[in-house]
């Protein structure tokens, strides 16, 4: 069997392996990836925060998607009925980037992975990890290539950067259920043709249809349109009797007045595809020879646009670490990756949870709004989520339900007096 040998085997060419890669190799770093899929291909999770330019600028990855005319995402607009809530992320607490992209996965993928490739990074495609081994920190791949054929691949270390394709999670038995409760997804593209001039037709809009199930809408530069569906995946299976995903989006498409002139007779360019119960979690976000990154390890909801961002948090800090260990530095890798990732992971879980009880929505559309909080909440939402000099972090389990507690208890007392 031919063998190879890297000291760091990514798993996976998608923005966190792309991250990680890019990272080690400008440090002078051996490196090898795999990806099992032929790109460009479609993946989900078209909306980026903030805080992901920060790892693209670091690895040296942002000028080449600069130049693919993304359309710029400068803040997020939510919507429930007649109620609007605008954050500008140009208004927020603290330092950090003031906007990012709507991408089409595919290109965007694609671009980064031509990149590494330009780089001079080993980059196969079509090639499915197939079974690992560890002796003590190093490791012995069986990668299946796309003519059929297996080779060995010895690495010092391992990047799982798979995604949903959970590579290592699957092999070494690592799995565990998400405190998160159960909910899917249903999305396709559209040509816009309907598409409004101006800012209107470019913003991201999450449409609030009940309190637990909101569409999204996100516009890219290329004139076409991501729309999908989420909610309790109780609520999505019953969209449609015969798990017809057409019917089903289109059914959610037409609950909703702000988007059916837009986009109720709109074709859709490829039949919608159906996420269920996406949500994932790990025993351990790290071992001997290892390091989990991105949705291989933790994926929370796509209602915050969170994903790709802890993609890449997760795959630089891990190759960060690997060549801090690499030169000769201990590495706390319970503190300094599973802590950091999960102190991060937590906040956004709060409020995701707070989204679904409907806390965070009375606090979205308030009137009259307090500048000062959406401030704070906008950092959160832009990717923010370690900075504890923002009370919405360092308080991220209290402080949401506390205040919409207070909103509505003095709703409540002003119709009390009005009747």
């Amino acid at each position: 069997m031919l063998q190879e040998f890297v000291d760091v085997l990514i798993i996976g060419a998608g923005p966190s392996g792309c991250v990680s890669a890019s990272f080690l190799h400008k440090n002078g770093i051996k490196v090898k990836v795999v990806e099992k899929t032929k790109f460009p291909r479609l993946v989900v999770g078209e909306s980026l925060i903030p805080r992901v330019m920060d790892h693209f600028e670091e690895a040296e990855l942002f000028d080449s998607l600069n130049a693919m005319n993304f359309e710029k995402k400068l803040g997020a607009r939510f919507i429930r009925n007649e109620e609007v809530c605008v954050f500008d992320f140009s208004k927020k607490h603290g330092d950090g980037w003031n906007w990012t992209w709507q991408v089409p996965r595919a290109d965007f993928d694609n671009t980064m992975a031509q990149e590494i490739i330009k780089k001079g990074i080993d980059l196969e495609f079509e090639s499915e990890v197939t079974a690992i081994s560890f002796n003590g920190k190093k490791s012995i791949t069986i990668v299946k290539e796309s003519n059929g054929s297996l080779k060995e691949v010895h690495a010092n270390f391992v990047i799982d950067s798979s995604g949903y394709g959970r590579v290592l999670p699957r092999l070494l038995d690592l799995d565990t259920p998400s405190q998160l409760a159960p909910h899917s997804a249903i999305f396709t593209h559209v040509e816009d043709i309907n598409r409004p001039e101006g800012e209107e037709g470019t913003l991201i809009s999450f449409d609030i249809l009940e309190t637990e199930v909101w569409l999204w809408v996100i516009p890219f530069s290329n004139g076409k349109t991501s729309l999908g569906v989420v909610g309790p995946t109780e609520f999505i299976n019953n969209l449609s009797k015969d798990n017809n995903t057409t019917e089903a989006l289109n059914k959610a498409i037409s609950r909703s007045d702000h988007y059916i002139k837009r986009f109720g007779n709109v074709p859709f360019s490829f039949e919608p595809i159906k996420l269920e119960n996406y949500s994932r979690s790990v025993k351990q976000m790290y071992g001997d020879g290892f390091a989990l990154t991105g949705n291989s390890s933790e994926f929370l909801d796509p209602v915050f646009s969170s994903g790709v961002a802890f993609a890449t948090e997760s795959g630089i800090l891990a190759a960060k670490l690997y060549l801090k260990e690499s030169q000769g530095t201990t590495v706390d890798w319970e503190s300094e990756f599973t802590g950091y990732m999960k102190n991060g992971i937590n906040v956004f879980s709060t409020y995701v949870k707070e989204w679904y009880t409907g806390n965070l929505q009375t606090l979205f559309f308030h009137q009259p709004e307090n500048p000062e909080v959406k401030e704070k909440i906008c950092a959160v939402l832009a990717g923010y989520v370690w900075d504890q000099t923002n009370p919405f972090v360092k308080k991220h389990n209290n402080i949401v339900k506390n205040m919409a507690y207070v909103i509505n208890m003095e709703k409540a007392l002003q119709q009390n007096k009005e009747a």
